[in-house]
């Protein structure tokens, strides 16, 4: 079924309305929608037809109207199209720009490490405040609800729900509405108790449902959290030029790190909260024991809203510490600059 663009506003206008208040929506309530811009008189007529159509029924006379099955059906189509074709470009512009970061750090790392001639290593970005851009809840069965939820950078997590009261269609297709409408462009930290509260309002019969996907939720964003970040790496043999770590014992450890990269996560774990500011690990506060005879300087750096990684230089603790200063600011610097020029 085919709507204009004035029709379809107003369909999703009495969609979100009830859904929020869970009352009949008449013309002068649509008639406050902005972005429609149109009398009451011409909202009545285009309601008229989408009752019509069998999109929207009147319960009672002289109410206003609520969706039917075929509305909610629609309305979620368009939803998930418009979704698909947001999360379509996404995915390209963030492929095309992870492809040109990831070689960008990889040179980063050797001008790092031929710079200072010391060892270098450069994490790959990781959002930290993982935005949820799409959820998408199907039914397997009466009591099984497969939940995938896209986040910030492309990343999907998919989990089967269990629940202990039977679900239709129809209940799926009001809680895809609800909870994207909801969700859409929030972080964990911004899913509040009273949006909470409101969401199990709102779902009625199915408030229980509404906190298993929750859980799926905070589950799916707190796991890529923790995932493990790409580390790029360079200069490991460069500590052979310090006597003081060239023996044995000291230099197979420090290479064993930069090989299995590992260990260097602690690092990154280590500075990931410290926003732009470098910190400095002399000897044993070093977070690595096997480079503990070191000197670790790091730094982080943002390339856009929560998108962190951290940058480290790794040499014996008689480095140059104000050159290796100077050169992590200045890589900060040109990695926010080349950020911003590309967007």
């Amino acid at each position: 079924m085919y709507l204009d663009s004035r029709k379809m506003k107003i369909l999703k206008a009495i969609i979100r309305t009830y859904l929020e208040t869970g009352e009949p929506v008449g013309s002068r309530t649509i008639s406050r929608y902005g972005e429609l811009n149109v009398s009451s008189a011409t909202i009545r007529n285009e309601m008229a037809d989408l009752e019509e159509m069998g999109l929207i029924i009147q319960p009672h006379t002289s109410a206003g109207r609520i969706p039917t099955d075929q509305g909610y059906r629609l309305y979620v189509d368009e939803l998930m199209d418009e979704k698909v074709r947001e999360m379509s470009s996404l995915q390209h512009f963030f492929n095309t720009k992870m492809d040109h970061v990831e070689s960008m750090l990889k040179d980063m790392a050797r001008l790092l490490a031929r710079d200072t001639n010391y060892a270098a290593m450069i994490s790959a970005p990781r959002y930290l405040e993982n935005e949820i851009r799409l959820i998408q809840l199907s039914r397997l069965d009466a009591y099984h609800i497969v939940t995938v939820v896209v986040m910030e950078g492309n990343v999907v997590r998919n989990h089967v729900i269990t629940v202990e009261s039977p679900v239709t269609e129809a209940d799926i297709l009001r809680l895809n509405i609800l909870l994207n409408s909801a969700l859409d462009g929030k972080t964990l930290d911004e899913i509040s108790l009273s949006l909470i509260r409101s969401l199990k309002e709102q779902a009625g019969d199915n408030r229980e449902v509404v906190m298993s996907i929750l859980e799926a939720i905070s589950e799916s964003i707190t796991n890529s959290r923790e995932e493990k970040p790409e580390i790029y790496t360079s200069g490991a043999t460069n500590i052979f030029k310090y006597p003081e770590l060239s023996d044995n014992t000291n230099a197979s450890g420090i290479i064993s790190a930069f090989e299995e990269k590992d260990q260097l996560i602690s690092l990154v774990n280590e500075s990931k909260d410290k926003d732009h500011e470098i910190q400095v690990y002399i000897g044993k506060e070093a977070p690595i024991r096997s480079m503990q005879d070191c000197s670790i300087v790091t730094a982080n750096y943002e390339l856009g809203k929560g998108m962190r990684g951290t940058i480290g230089i790794i040499g014996p603790k008689r480095m140059d510490y104000e050159h290796v200063v100077s050169t992590l600011k200045t890589l900060m610097s040109e990695l926010d600059r080349i950020y911003h020029d590309e967007e």
